[in-house]
């Protein structure tokens, strides 16, 4: 993987600052701004593909924004453990505080059980995701091609260290460039979030790639796996 080039390919394209700042405009509005995760994908499919032209515009916006909508859903299902997990322990503070019999110790250990849990699985999410997103992208944006769990962490786990990247990749972006969009306002978050989108995009693609031994072919489905995968 050229982890450089995630980070550099977008002003290759002549058009870059339009291309970027409509996404920043789009990010900006809510609802409308599921488009900018489906434009995200696009860009990681269009990597995964080995097409010329890397960075898309947004004349395909509707299309964008159904793929990004979908990508939501499984984003979400993916996430559910997490949020029915903090739910444990903020039921338990409510009723110690209601009873007040005691239970608020009992709650206090639970709340930080649940709290190691979370954040163990939060670092499983965030290296599963990236494959389930281009799995379902690949595969003709098809909700049941990213839900398909095994296949996703079969991908992460024989690939591990195309992952790795994507994940530290992804901290850096979430962690150093859009809380700079954050800091510069307006103006920051026309620049920093889809430019953090392509980011990830891009790496999301590669990571894709290299799983499926190979650029494959824009909009088929997700390889079948090969033989050693399942051991």
């Amino acid at each position: 993987m050229d982890f450089g080039k995630a980070f550099s390919f977008v002003f290759e394209d002549d058009t870059w600052l339009k291309k970027i700042i409509l996404g920043g405009i789009i990010a900006i509005i809510p609802i409308v701004d599921f488009a900018l995760l489906g434009w995200m994908l696009e860009i990681g499919r269009r990597v995964a593909g080995g097409e010329a032209e890397v960075l898309p515009g947004w004349e395909d916006f509707g299309t964008y924004f159904i793929r990004g909508l979908k990508a939501f859903v499984v984003s979400f299902v993916y996430a559910l453990p997490i949020l029915i997990l903090e739910l444990c322990p903020l039921t338990l503070s409510l009723l110690s505080g209601q009873n007040n019999n005691g239970m608020g110790a009992a709650a206090s250990l639970i709340s930080l059980l649940v709290s190691c849990v979370v954040f163990l699985y939060s670092i499983f999410y965030a290296f599963v995701l990236p494959a389930a997103l281009m799995r379902f992208t690949m595969a003709s944006d098809s909700i049941g091609a990213g839900l398909a769990f095994g296949e996703a962490i079969t991908m992460v786990k024989d690939y591990l260290s195309a992952y790795l990247i994507v994940f530290l990749g992804s901290l850096i972006v979430e962690a150093v460039i859009a809380p700079i969009g954050l800091i510069a306002c307006i103006i920051g978050i026309l620049f920093t979030f889809p430019y953090a989108a392509a980011v990830e995009g891009h790496l999301y693609g590669q990571a894709y790639a290299e799983a499926t031994g190979g650029l494959a072919t824009a909009g088929s489905p997700p390889p079948p796996a090969p033989a050693d995968w399942n051991g």
